[in-house]
């Protein structure tokens, strides 16, 4: 197998902000600085990047300086969760701000491609509700579908992809798990949209992350795969590995099983540490289960699972993390 690459999304090295410390736990970092930022890691070749930049910032400048430090932009990530967009993106009750959405992702896909993104992700982290009878949720349901759907298919040759969350910044989201998330994906019928299956995400569902990264794959939906921890009780991003070394290794057998072409993302919010040690501690973490996995005998354990043996699977993966 090649040397796996990494990314990250630019969001690591900004200023991260929470509703205490809401003069943010660092000083404002630019677009610009970020993409300087990552590449000091010396451990990623790609960011996905945020839009829109900075003011004043071009795609011209963003470009040149991924250029100059040897990244690529994995994907462009409209911003349709901030403060314009807080009683939902696609989903608002108000006719203007599903348009403002729609408007962005256009602009984003020309973005995308004058970058070479791979992708444009949405992340509609508004689109949801907090109180019961807030919303009818069949209406809920179609704008929004169609209203990601009608994006897609104005731009059929671009790839787009949904990153699903449980909750948070609403109380519900729409795009909630990996079930609900891929059932809306087929019912919307655009055959260039699929899912972003990050690991954490997965944990707050109260999922098994490999089973739905498995699931996304073998519907021919999955588009990226992204990496962080946490304690199951929030999205904390916190170093990959650092809590779930188990669930993480079965995570990365099946990147390996299906054989997955492009670098892993990592979607870390380091809010007191550096930045550039988080994603070095991550990397490192995952090369070294990346290289348990591989030593797990795979006969053997394809035997054990066709016996649901569960003593004969963990003295594999035991061995295989412990020697």
């Amino acid at each position: 197998m090649a040397v796996r690459n990494y990314a990250g999304g630019m969001w690591s090295f900004g200023r991260i902000i929470d509703r205490y410390a809401t003069n943010g736990y660092g000083p404002p970092v630019g677009t610009l600085e970020t993409i300087e930022l990552a590449a000091r890691t010396k451990e990623l070749t790609g960011l996905d990047l945020n839009y829109p930049f900075d003011e004043g910032v071009t795609v011209e400048q963003v470009k040149a300086a991924l250029t100059a430090h040897g990244l690529t932009a994995t994907n462009i990530t409209p911003v349709i969760y901030d403060r314009g967009f807080r009683s939902g993106s696609f989903t608002s009750a108000d006719p203007d701000i599903r348009r403002a959405a729609t408007d962005l992702a256009h602009e984003s896909v020309e973005v995308a491609r004058a970058l070479d993104a791979r992708y444009v992700k949405f992340w509609p982290g508004q689109d949801g509700y907090d109180y019961p009878f807030q919303v009818d949720y069949p209406t809920l349901r179609r704008h929004a579908i169609e209203g990601i759907r009608d994006v897609a298919r104005n731009f059929p040759d671009v790839t787009f992809a949904i990153e699903y969350k449980l909750k948070e910044p609403r109380n519900r989201l729409f795009w909630s798990t990996a079930a609900a998330s891929l059932l809306a994906i087929e019912q919307m019928g655009a055959d260039n949209v699929g899912l972003v299956v990050d690991f954490g995400h997965s944990l707050f569902a109260k999922e098994n992350p490999a089973e739905a990264l498995s699931l996304a794959h073998s519907m021919g939906r999955l588009v990226d795969v992204e990496v962080d921890d946490n304690y199951r009780e929030w999205d904390d991003d916190l170093t990959a590995g650092a809590l779930h070394l188990v669930e993480t290794l079965e995570f990365l057998h099946v990147v390996r099983t299906i054989d997955w072409p492009h670098p892993l993302k990592l979607d870390l919010f380091p809010y007191r540490e550096d930045p550039g040690e988080a994603v070095r501690e991550s990397v490192a973490t995952l090369r070294s289960l990346e290289d348990a996995a591989a030593r797990l005998p795979l006969d053997a354990l394809h035997a054990a699972q066709s016996r649901h043996d569960a003593m004969a699977v963990q003295r594999l993966v035991r061995t295989a993390l412990l020697g």
